[in-house]
């Protein structure tokens, strides 16, 4: 028997058996083969974005990002001394959220000192609340409280005895790291970070904006665990989703 009419013959025997044509292939040496196509799709579907409102008051001066991106800043600069004032801004967003905020109090130098040579020379002390609500829902999915992490980046002075020194600079003595590297994005590790210390309102004495703001009962004070020392603190905190605080 030729191969053409082989190839004729193995193509008729499969479609008696029920082996639809499209799916013959003949190779080169007369064997028919059934060929069996598998369509993978991949899915392109991304998060539907949403939008939030932040409240944040801080003595001195903060900035946050969200997911590695800044989204707000205080509008009163660190270099201004008594900068007490609350800020609201929104911002666009998916779940989960990774909330980074760099939060300074006000000091004249690395000594931690402020109002140096006037008769008010003194160390300063910090403080910071925060809450972030859902606009699609009106609730609120973020407080600040002991669950944030903390590191502290800059103390001073760590010999407090120097406060009132003619030159503080000269006796004053300090501790500063730089911040980490990526520590505002969701994929760092802040797992040997401290916990936030949560303050009362009579040991911070938030002013000047603190009151037009209606906090949430679970909103607290937080800073590092030395409020007159630590002098520029770093807070994350992770929202999986849109579940309300309580």
């Amino acid at each position: 028997m030729s191969i053409a009419k082989f190839r004729r013959v193995s193509v008729l025997r499969l479609l008696a058996i029920g082996v639809a044509a499209s799916t013959v292939c003949v190779t080169s040496v007369g064997i028919a083969q059934a060929a069996t196509t598998k369509k993978v799709t991949t899915s392109t579907k991304t998060k539907a974005s949403s939008t939030f409102k932040a409240e944040v008051w801080a003595d001195n001066w903060f900035a946050m990002s969200v997911n590695g991106k800044k989204v707000g800043e205080d509008s009163v600069p660190i270099t201004t001394e008594r900068s007490f004032n609350a800020e609201t801004f929104t911002f666009a967003a998916t779940y989960p959220l990774t909330i980074a905020i760099e939060t300074k109090d006000f000091k004249e130098t690395d000594s931690g000192i402020e109002y140096i040579g006037q008769g008010k020379q003194q160390m300063g002390d910090g403080g910071l609340i925060a809450q972030i609500t859902d606009a699609s829902t009106g609730k609120v999915v973020a407080v600040t409280n002991a669950n944030w992490k903390a590191l502290v980046i800059h103390r001073a002075p760590l010999n407090t005895s120097c406060e009132k020194d003619a030159d503080p600079d000269a006796s004053c003595q300090f501790e500063s790291v730089d911040a980490p590297t990526n520590w505002t994005s969701a994929s760092f590790d802040d797992g040997k970070w401290t916990k936030a210390t949560v303050w009362s309102a009579g040991a911070v004495s938030p002013k000047d904006g603190y009151t037009k703001v209606s906090w949430n009962r679970l909103a607290k004070l937080v800073w590092g665990a030395d409020l007159k020392i630590d002098n520029t603190v770093l807070l994350r905190l992770t929202v999986a989703g849109s579940t309300p605080v309580k």
